[in-house]
């Protein structure tokens, strides 16, 4: 599918649940948020319906994300489902690691390519702060499990906060010197609770690179890796990993955006950062067949911005990543 700018849009974040086994203080509050009805959100079969239709419209790499995707019952089922669309050439999950440990032997076995794993910290103190409660010592087994298993390449995004993890970027680049590893480095972003929140805590990725190259050297501008996205690799000498930076502020990537968002409630979002969601649910429960699925997918492609607005905050979107997907 070719969008109004020229972009080819080939790829499909889906929110599989709102829900989520944490609460990070710069994506939700304390209390967590009202939890969506079940009978509102889609079914496993449903999501499957959807990539199928996706499919007929280029759709060729899907993600599943939540909320946290692992707590979403029947996932080892929908990845099962999704493994066996012959045109689906990559299906990857983002997850904050709490989980995965158990979870990464039958994922894999379920078809599941690579994992992206959440990882602000290495000082569980500081971890079981940020996410109101979560184990550090979870995440890593899940990594490490991951690695074991061949969910590669395993790439750790790490939202950089200045005066909360700044003093660990160093430590976090060096993850990469001796594992195959992928940190990230991504800025934050205003959006929903972490609007008022991030207020004085953003750090561009220039500043987050030149904090590395000082303690560790020149960073050494590497090819895509598989997956790569928006991210823009290096690599430290003789590392088996890489770092990169996901510049959504300072140095956006609208232009190469090649993604449509899959709410957990039914809604195709062209922009992460707009409001505008086009409804497929309604369309798919009242009895829409593939074709007609797949014209809903080319409306919201032909819908997509030129670039997001995000400088003017988060245009008064009372929903949190999680409900969104992130």
């Amino acid at each position: 599918m070719q969008d109004r700018f020229q972009r080819q849009i080939n790829y499909l974040r889906i929110s599989v649940t709102d829900r989520c086994n944490l609460r990070c203080v710069y994506c939700m509050p304390a209390r967590g948020v009202q939890n969506i009805p079940h009978r509102e959100i889609l079914t496993i079969e449903e999501i499957a319906a959807v990539v199928n239709a996706g499919v007929l419209a280029g759709i060729r790499k899907v993600r599943l994300t939540g909320g946290e995707p692992l707590v979403r019952r029947g996932i080892l089922d929908l990845i099962k489902q999704l493994s066996n669309i012959p045109e689906i050439d990559d299906i990857a999950l983002t997850t904050n690691g709490i989980l995965l440990g158990d979870m990464a032997i039958d994922l894999k076995a379920a078809g599941l390519k690579r994992v992206n794993v959440s990882l602000d910290t290495l000082k569980p103190a500081r971890f079981h702060r940020i996410t109101r409660g979560g184990r550090l010592n979870l995440v890593r087994s899940g990594i490490d499990t991951s690695l074991k298993n061949g969910l590669e390449p395993v790439k750790i995004n790490t939202v950089a906060i200045r005066g909360f993890n700044d003093d660990e970027i160093v430590d976090l680049a060096k993850l990469t010197l001796d594992r195959p590893l992928h940190v990230r480095f991504i800025e934050l972003m205003p959006i929903g609770t972490s609007d008022a929140w991030s207020r004085g805590k953003f750090i561009s990725s220039q500043e987050v690179r030149e904090l590395i190259t000082g303690a560790l050297g020149n960073l050494i501008d590497e090819e895509k890796i598989p997956g790569s996205g928006p991210a823009r690799y290096s690599r430290l000498p003789g590392a088996e990993g890489t770092v990169g930076f996901i510049s959504a502020l300072s140095n956006h990537f609208c232009a190469t955006c090649n993604r449509l968002r899959l709410t957990a409630t039914g809604q195709l979002r062209p922009c992460l950062f707009s409001r505008q969601e086009i409804d497929l649910k309604q369309a798919l429960r009242a009895g829409a067949g593939p074709g007609e699925l797949a014209r809903v997918f080319q409306e919201a492609v032909m819908a997509k911005p030129d670039a997001h607005d995000l400088a003017s905050g988060w245009q008064k979107d009372d929903r949190i990543m999680s409900q969104i997907g992130g």
